[in-house]
């Protein structure tokens, strides 16, 4: 063990030591803070045509507007949606199919999505993060003001739209593996959970962000709607070029600097790995990432806990206002405000989700038990969400709370705990493809779930839920190999604590899963 440092004395060593700590700690509010918004920039594109799609198609011209007393924001959203400009819509999208070419975009685009990430993801091992980032964050901007410009342009071939999303979809597959590989190259192990869960929150304060942006643009003409956050993204990818240091290396801090054998030592600020310092690490393939223990395992729950997750964000809205709640129906404009609640929900499951998983060391424990207690908080919404607005609110809360914590703690702590696993030996080029694979199996179930339920959902709402209460109950059991591991190990380490001998195993998601 290495000598311990006092750093209350004010030797030139100690001050030196306090700076680089002090720096460090510097550094990482920075990484954290331009990750987020950049991330959150990305879902705020993503959103937008859910937002619009009541403009492009005319279906909106044949809703009514309930007489239900309502708060005075609610009653300002369905004043915004009697605007004459959102009542008309726009070819190729106003005739009897174009709802069905609208669904087609969407699929498009999230095939694309899950295609490019497990490409993005294995070049982010390979090149610059920043660039990566910069590259996919300016050409997401390019391509979302390209689909707003057929409002000006007066474009309306169906094919124009469907290639600038199947193309928007390639260049937003590059934002999730770059911001968690960055910020894994920063954060260590201890407490990862929790800051992840919270710097998560991304994901639905873009969704929040997107959805207020869009409708406020929208009485401005639909065009807007795009271009705004396409501006928005492409402003936030130039600040990342220019700001975001993507790993302790990059910016000259050496390992021995900042971690210190001293009482004052915190995880926080330990690298991920501790591989050896004469070694050059190469970056891992495809199918090498993929034979990780646990990556195959988590990937697949992910793909249906993103089933579900998706199929909520994109098909809420208009479950809302297609049933009646207290014996009355709400407005597109209402029904998608209140469905932002389910990723306020999402927030608080995401943290809630880190933390525990942190406080005991459980990743697959957690997200299995998140995703078993979905299973009633789904059945309870579809029962009792139409009872009353405080009802369907409180269950909504609850199911955002349940289904996405799972889906937070996996895209995040999980996939950087193994990107970085001991079987890497200290490879630091890893997590960028590990992520790709994880998130990328999860986004062919959030393409999947949505496009069956379009089906599902003509002949009856109660099979689109029973669909998501299977799906949210084969991600659980997709993790019972590695909890029967974790709860092992924490067996283990009671037996070697009661026998007295004070070593125990470090408990791993994933170490004796082999």
């Amino acid at each position: 063990m290495g000598p311990v440092h006092d750093l209350g004395t004010n030797t030139p060593r100690n001050k030196s030591i306090r700076k680089t700590v002090f720096s460090f700690k510097t550094y990482q509010a920075i990484v954290l803070l331009l990750t987020f918004f950049a991330y959150a920039s990305y879902h705020a594109t993503r959103k937008t045509t859910s937002i619009v799609k009541g403009v492009l198609d005319p279906r909106t011209t044949q809703l009514g507007f309930s007489s239900w007393t309502r708060s005075y924001f609610l009653k300002t959203q369905q004043k915004e949606q009697q605007h004459s400009k959102l009542q008309n819509g726009w070819a190729p999208f106003d005739g009897v199919d174009g709802t069905a070419m609208l669904g087609q975009i969407d699929v498009a685009f999230l095939a694309m999505y899950s295609l490019g990430m497990y490409f993005t993801g294995h070049l982010g091992d390979r090149v610059d993060l920043r660039i990566l980032l910069t590259v996919g964050m300016v050409g997401t901007g390019l391509f979302t003001t390209l689909f707003g410009a057929g409002y000006w342009l007066n474009i309306h071939s169906f094919y124009y739209f469907l290639v600038v999303q199947l193309l928007a979809g390639v260049l937003q597959s590059t934002g999730w593996p770059s911001v968690v590989a960055v910020v894994g190259n920063w954060f260590g192990k201890s407490k990862r959970g929790l800051i992840m869960g919270i710097w998560n929150a991304h994901t639905s304060v873009g969704n929040i962000a997107g959805s207020l942006i869009a409708s406020a643009c929208l009485s401005y003409g639909w065009g807007w709607s795009f271009a705004v956050p396409g501006i928005l993204i492409t402003f936030v990818g130039l600040m990342v070029f220019f700001f975001l240091p993507v790993s302790p290396d990059a910016i000259g801090i050496e390992k021995e600097e900042y971690l210190l054998k001293s009482p004052e030592k915190d995880k926080m600020t330990e690298p991920l790995l501790e591989g050896k310092p004469d070694k050059e690490d190469k970056a891992i393939s495809f199918f090498a990432a993929w034979r990780i223990p646990g990556v195959a395992p988590f990937a697949l729950c992910l793909f249906f806990s993103k089933l579900v997750a998706y199929t909520f964000l994109y098909w809420l809205p208009f479950y809302i206002s297609d049933t009646a709640i207290d014996g009355e129906f709400l407005s597109d404009s209402t029904a998608g405000t209140l469905s932002t609640l389910f990723d306020v929900g999402g927030v608080i499951g995401g943290i809630l989700a880190g933390h525990i998983s942190d406080r005991f060391d459980a990743r697959a424990l957690t997200a299995a038990c998140f995703m078993y207690c979905a299973i009633p908080a789904i059945y309870f919404y579809r029962i009792y969400g139409s009872a009353s607005l405080y009802c369907n609110i409180a269950l909504m809360l609850v199911n955002g709370m349940l289904v996405n914590g799972p889906y937070a703690l996996i895209t995040t702590a999980v996939s950087a705990d193994l990107g970085t696993h001991s079987s890497l030996d200290g490879n630091s080029r890893a997590l960028a493809t590990v992520t790709a694979i994880i998130d990328g199996t999860g986004s062919v179930g959030a393409a999947i779930g949505p496009l069956l339920t379009g089906y599902i959902s003509a002949k009856s709402w109660g099979a689109v839920f029973i669909m998501l209460m299977g799906a949210a109950l084969v991600a659980g059991l997709l993790l019972t190999r590695l909890v029967v591991a974790e709860l092992s190990t924490k067996l283990e380490s009671v037996k070697l604590k009661t026998a007295g001998t004070g070593s125990l195993p470090e408990p791993n998601l994933v170490a004796h899963v082999v």
